[in-house]
């Protein structure tokens, strides 16, 4: 078994070196439910993908997975029946609106936690498969800080953090970039603020954290932007069409739309990330 299982990881880290530079891995979060951060996710993801990028998006929100709600699309299997060795990682994705790809995790992100050595060899090895295959990858992850969600954010590329001008939201936001820092300092977060009724309140809302996050962490952080209050979210989300689609001339699309502009723009101008393959990393968290 032992001997197997060092086999699965040689092939994983083989792979990694050489598809890593073609996906890449991030995460969207956000430190408390209710800020519309799995809506964020699809409309972001529906956005590089209408950019002409391949992207999946992989739902590992523990009991509020709702992307494929939103996409108004059924799953036929998750990332369950991947860990029970009855489909293979092609097997359990499905495809939406403009051909975008999710995988539903389900039952199956709890399972991560409980597995065996031998299964998380099995799923890492399964799921490196994607790498190469498209061009990002985004977890949307349950609220607040989990091991599941930690775990992810520490294997990524990137974490993307959703707010809103609330005072809560705002207190929750620092308190998951406080304790992810005082875990692993190399952690990168950009945030986008949501909700926001002017450009100004975004700003604001945007400098509060980033000003406490300097002041106290020694930390800077970058917004990729903010999405403004939109009564045609609500009627997509009804419509269980993604905003951005449904309307793609409203005032949250354009936001999206210059959102995505914003985080092609760095991520091309970053040379200094340490581009690693994200499964790979992530099973030696696991062990």
């Amino acid at each position: 078994m032992n001997d197997q299982a060092q086999g699965l990881r040689n092939i994983i880290k083989m792979q990694s070196n050489t598809n890593d530079s073609k996906t890449r891995v991030i995460t969207i979060t956000s430190g408390k439910g209710g800020v519309g951060k799995s809506n964020l996710t699809l409309n972001l993801a529906l956005a590089l993908q209408l950019k002409g990028y391949k992207v999946l998006i992989f739902d590992a929100d523990v009991g509020m997975a709702n992307i494929d709600v939103l996409m108004g699309v059924t799953p036929k299997y998750n990332l369950f029946h991947l860990l029970k060795r009855e489909k293979n990682i092609q097997e359990i994705i499905t495809k939406g609106v403009h051909n975008l790809q999710i995988i539903a995790g389900g039952s199956g992100i709890q399972e991560l936690l409980n597995l065996s050595q031998a299964d998380l060899e099995f799923f890492a090895y399964e799921a490196s498969k994607l790498l190469g295959s498209v061009d990002y990858i985004i977890f949307d992850t349950g609220a607040g800080l989990t091991q599941q969600s930690l775990n992810l954010m520490m294997s990524s590329h990137e974490t993307i953090l959703v707010t809103t001008p609330e005072p809560t939201s705002i207190t929750d936001a620092y308190a998951i970039i406080k304790m992810v820092h005082s875990m692993n300092q190399q952690i990168e977060f950009k945030m986008i603020i949501n909700r926001v009724t002017t450009q100004k309140e975004g700003r604001l809302t945007s400098e509060k954290i980033r000003l406490v996050a300097k002041q106290f962490l020694d930390l800077e952080l970058s917004t990729l932007g903010y999405i403004g209050e939109d009564i045609n979210i609500s009627k997509a989300v009804k419509r269980q069409i993604p905003f951005l689609s449904a309307y793609p001339n409203t005032k949250a699309s354009r936001d999206i739309q210059q959102i995505c502009s914003t985080y092609l723009s760095e991520e091309t101008s970053n040379s200094n990330t340490n581009v690693k393959g994200f499964f790979y990393k992530m099973i030696r968290l696991l062990k």
